[in-house]
């Protein structure tokens, strides 16, 4: 005796075969060929309802529900004993192909409603736009979101901070350190360098100490910057403690250069300025005891799970998971 219902043919019997799906013969549901799959695994009710975290009975309904709809018998079974019929077991390698179809539909279908949709403003001060690492960001962003619409920004060093704070822009490529309210994911280390008046005494040296930059002024900024971003890129305090002396205040990267090049006064820089700010009447010179500096992402602490903004966070985290770089 079977725990087969009455309703499923013989496979060898005439019926409906032909027949197309119609509302009177439907087409078998993905949850019922999982079903099947199972059961051609497992060859056990108890284990298979199991796996499919559902009863034995809602199981067997599952099966003959199916077997219905195919018009054929898919397996024989009694009370001690499940055996698949040569019919199940030419359709299961296509049961599996539609339920791997469908899953790999739904991956396909979740990958594009996860797609952002709206626009991201992204912040850049000095050279952080050109820089390899952010072109790397920003191609890994589209490739993952290409509804999403970005523009950058360059900003100059008075009001790069006020702009990430009032929202003008919705992320920012920088120079740390940042002020509290602002968190980051550093991109890249690389020295600094001195950036002094090519007619300076030090200028035609491979490498210089802070204590024999001693005496000579720095280029400031407008009040508004955070003074602690500052003082750490004018090395303020020297390691003997002394204080950095200071000159004319710049707003920009030009302003400063030209400062410099008039003789007027010095500044540290990133080493990716011999690069991209080569000026007539300037000279970059490594400094020996100047700690690094680092490049980052920058965002507002309050902003991090905006969708746009966790985006490029995740976009960046990917870069740097698969090719850290250096500028």
């Amino acid at each position: 005796m079977t725990e087969h219902g009455q309703g499923a043919h013989d496979p060898g019997a005439p019926g409906p075969a032909g027949t197309p799906w119609t509302a009177s013969r439907q087409a078998p549901s993905v949850q019922q060929l999982e079903s099947f799959l199972i059961l051609a695994e497992e060859l056990h009710f108890g284990r298979a309802a199991a796996r499919l975290f559902v009863t034995q009975p809602a199981l067997s309904r599952q099966l003959r529900s199916l077997e219905e709809r195919l018009d054929v018998i898919l397996l024989q079974r009694s009370r001690r004993h499940v055996e698949i019929t040569p019919a199940g077991a030419a359709l299961l390698p296509k049961a599996r192909a539609v339920v791997e179809a469908m899953a790999g539909l739904c991956r396909a279908a979740g990958s594009h409603s996860r797609q952002i949709d709206g626009r991201l403003v992204i912040g850049s001060i000095g050279a952080e736009a050109a820089m390899p690492y952010t072109r790397a960001v920003l191609d890994e962003l589209h490739a993952c979101h290409p509804r999403l619409r970005t523009s950058v920004r360059s900003l100059d060093l008075a009001t790069h901070f006020d702009a990430l704070e009032r929202g003008e822009v919705d992320v920012l490529f920088l120079r740390p350190p940042v002020p509290p309210g602002i968190e980051t994911l550093t991109m890249a280390t690389e020295p600094r360098v001195a950036c002094l008046p090519a007619d300076d005494p030090l200028a035609g040296r491979d490498e210089v100490t802070l204590a024999e930059l001693s005496g000579r002024p720095v280029v400031d900024v407008p009040p508004q910057c955070p003074r602690m971003w500052w003082r750490f890129w004018a090395a303020d305090p020297r390691p003997d403690g002394s204080p950095v002396r200071y000159g004319p205040v710049v707003p920009d990267m030009e302003a400063l250069l030209l400062a410099v090049s008039r003789g007027q006064a010095m500044a540290f820089l990133p080493a990716a300025a011999r690069s991209f700010f080569p000026r007539p009447g300037i000279s970059y010179v490594a400094v020996q005891d100047l700690p690094p500096g680092t490049a980052a992402l920058a965002w507002a602490a309050r902003n991090r799970t905006l969708p746009t903004v966790a985006a490029i966070r995740r976009a960046a985290a990917t870069v740097l998971r698969n090719a850290p770089m250096d500028p």
